[in-house]
């Protein structure tokens, strides 16, 4: 019970931290690394996989994954890019802060009822397959709609906002 309350007091600061973080890469022009890299940081996580407690049943990979992808598309319409004296930068959304909100507590609830029948390490898998396949997709969108706003910046002059 104590690792339980413990890996939700971490999971509300990640949460907490990921808005920081977001809110401070909005104030400076954003580029192709800094959408991808977060994704293949967190790929390293995948080892933990390489213990079998960890590991999940096909059927709660499926759940997982689907989940994630769900979830996903809530952060890809909170997601959009401006052109500001030529550099693209990440748009600040007040709907992202409730969305991140409302998907911590969907994760609390969701890890309080599971974790009185699946085991709390393969439940960690769960989450961290449900986190991957919710940032995967979100960055994919957003690398996308970056590359497509640099090539219109580089056929057309910049124009200056002040």
């Amino acid at each position: 019970m104590c690792l339980a309350i413990v890996s939700s007091i971490v999971a509300v600061f990640m949460a907490l931290l990921v808005l920081f973080v977001r809110m401070k890469a909005s104030n400076k022009p954003t580029n192709a690394k800094k959408i991808i890299l977060p994704p293949i940081f967190m790929s390293t996580g995948a080892l933990m996989f390489i213990d079998p407690v960890f590991r999940v049943t096909k059927g709660e990979l499926i759940e997982a994954v689907v989940l994630g992808a769900f979830f996903s598309i809530f952060l890809i319409k909170t997601s959009k890019f401006e052109i500001i004296n030529g550099k693209i930068y990440l748009k600040r959304s007040k709907a992202f802060i409730f969305i991140l909100v409302g998907l911590i507590v969907i994760r609390l609830g969701l890890k309080t009822y599971l974790g009185r029948t699946i085991d709390y390490r393969q439940l960690s898998g769960m989450f961290y397959l449900l986190a991957f396949s919710m940032i995967v997709p979100w960055r994919v969108a957003m690398y996308i709609t970056y590359k497509k706003l640099e090539r219109r910046l580089k056929h057309q002059p910049p124009i200056l906002i002040t």
